[in-house]
């Protein structure tokens, strides 16, 4: 990890932290990206949502850890990877970090497993590396107009202000803990599954040098989460669409990606919203152990 990056106040048991190196050099713009490491067996990798990092599955990795060797990722630019100035957050850079995983560790015969933005990168992915893909277990797919701002007003009018030309990147640079914590928790049924520490965590790394930079070119990208969607039929490994009850999507949203993957397999939680890696983790633990 870079020297001058600020380290995690959260520790998974089990997990070690390693770090992917620019191909090209430090001055590479692609720039280091960091992951957990934990659990032996096949390869699964685990990708985030908007606005959070690899610690979102702090819960979910011990349960599936004694069937696979799980590589959690921190998105480019977030969590704990390198911020690279005038980077781009659209999709295709992204995904290109997910691949850099994948390519660097030589993994092969992987399941992805992508919530939210993560699940449009894993289903990405899986279109441009056949060979090395498994499955994928895409959660509550973030590919649809609006994204985080249909979860409530709050959300929208924060939201906003980080899209608003001028004032957007000292709109992304204040965030009050109880107003991250009330937009995260609008993507929980139950809003205890939101833990106070991870929201520190969270706001720790939202402190470090150029993050509000990162976080509005992130919210600026959605429509090119949403141009994504015309990958998903290239993609050949079996696929499982997996979408809470309660998400931000709508059914004409699910509809649309079980028309572009029709042989995927489609199950909705009762009960859950947007995030359930943190609401739902054991249903998501015994779908993985179950086909390991």
């Amino acid at each position: 990890m870079p020297s001058h990056q600020a380290r995690p106040t959260i520790h998974i048991p089990g997990t070690t932290s390693h770090t992917i190196a620019p191909r090209g050099g430090r001055h590479n713009r692609e720039g280091t990206l960091r992951y957990l490491k934990a659990g032996t067996g096949a390869p699964l990798v685990l990708l985030h949502t908007v606005r959070t990092q690899a610690e979102h599955f702090r819960v979910l990795i011990p349960l599936i850890s004694d069937q696979y060797t799980v590589y959690a990722l921190d998105l480019p630019g977030m969590g704990y990877s390198e911020i690279v100035p005038s980077a781009s957050y659209a999709e295709p850079a992204m995904r290109a970090g997910v691949e850099r995983l994948l390519t660097e560790l030589d993994l092969s015969d992987v399941t992805l497993v992508g919530e939210s933005m993560g699940a449009v990168l894993a289903l990405t992915t899986a279109a441009d590396l056949p060979e090395r893909v498994r499955r994928v277990v895409a959660v509550n797919a973030y590919d649809f107009r609006d994204g985080i701002a249909r979860s409530s007003l709050l959300a929208r009018l924060v939201v906003g202000g980080v899209l608003t030309p001028g004032v957007g990147l000292v709109v992304a640079g204040v965030e009050p803990k109880p107003i991250l914590r009330k937009i995260l928790q609008g993507g929980l049924v139950d809003k205890t599954a939101l833990r106070a520490d991870y929201v520190d965590e969270l706001l720790q790394v939202g402190s470090r040098p150029g993050y509000p930079t990162v976080a509005r070119a992130v919210y600026q990208s959605l429509p090119s989460l949403i141009a994504a969607r015309a990958r998903y039929t290239a993609v050949k490994a079996p696929v499982h669409l997996l979408y809470g009850e309660k998400d931000w999507s709508r059914w004409s949203d699910r509809e649309a990606n079980k028309e572009l993957l029709p042989a995927a397999d489609f199950t909705q939680v009762p009960g859950a919203g947007h995030f359930i890696a943190l609401e739902r983790p054991d249903m998501l633990a015994d779908l993985l152990n179950a086909v390991a």
